[in-house]
């Protein structure tokens, strides 16, 4: 198996003669490029995890590629007349070799007046664990994680715990695409404070506040 990470939890991973796409978000462009591709996962409709209009150039550059997903983001995919395969928590996917489970149901909380939508994590072929936006445990060993290390979702804390649960052989970095853009930090307290009578002002390195 190898793993390129074209960027956020954008990953072509290669398996058993087979080329995978996850999540293609819109903080990256890579997947735009991508040729070959078998099979594209989407975790759940964020657009940081499934940005629309990359799918459609996915699919026309790879028109026999088929989409795996859950009945959330496949609902919006039927909405343009694309075709996706159901896989949800508990369920199974085989392409060839390959084997795809679905692990979980829900987005992990960011916010009470955040709707939380569905999460699929997806396990490949036993080895490769990639959970989308949510910490859940799958019962079974994992030896490699792409371990959500970034977001108004998660601290660092409830990362590294949970890798320590899952004590997988290796793990790497995903869902930090937005390490150098401030807008999901700072667009939320900023919503919920001034409902309070509280002024949020994102101050950047170099910008000065005069009060």
């Amino acid at each position: 198996m190898t793993i390129t990470k074209l960027g956020h939890c954008c990953l072509l991973i290669e398996d058993q003669g087979v080329r995978m796409l996850t999540d293609p978000g819109v903080w990256t462009e890579a997947q735009n490029e991508q040729k070959d591709i078998d099979i594209v996962l989407i975790t759940h409709e964020h657009a940081d995890h499934f940005h629309l209009e990359s799918v459609k150039t996915i699919i026309k550059n790879n028109p026999s590629a088929k989409i795996v997903t859950n009945s959330a983001v496949g609902k919006l995919l039927a909405a343009e007349n694309i075709t996706a395969i159901n896989v949800e928590d508990g369920q199974t996917h085989e392409h060839g070799s390959v084997v795809i489970t679905g692990y979980g149901r829900t987005h992990a909380p960011i916010y009470p007046s955040v709707p939380v939508v569905m999460n699929t994590g997806y396990m490949i072929n036993q080895r490769l664990y990639y959970p989308g936006d949510a910490f859940f445990v799958p019962q079974q060993p994992v030896e490699i994680l792409a371990l959500p290390v970034c977001g108004p979702w998660l601290a660092i804390a409830q990362a590294i715990d949970f890798a320590k649960q899952i004590k997988p052989a290796r793990c790497f970095p995903v869902h930090d695409g937005m390490l150098k853009i401030m807008g999901p930090f700072h667009a939320l307290p900023q919503r919920e404070l001034t409902k309070e009578g509280i002024e949020f002002t994102p101050l950047l390195a170099g910008e000065t506040l005069t009060i």
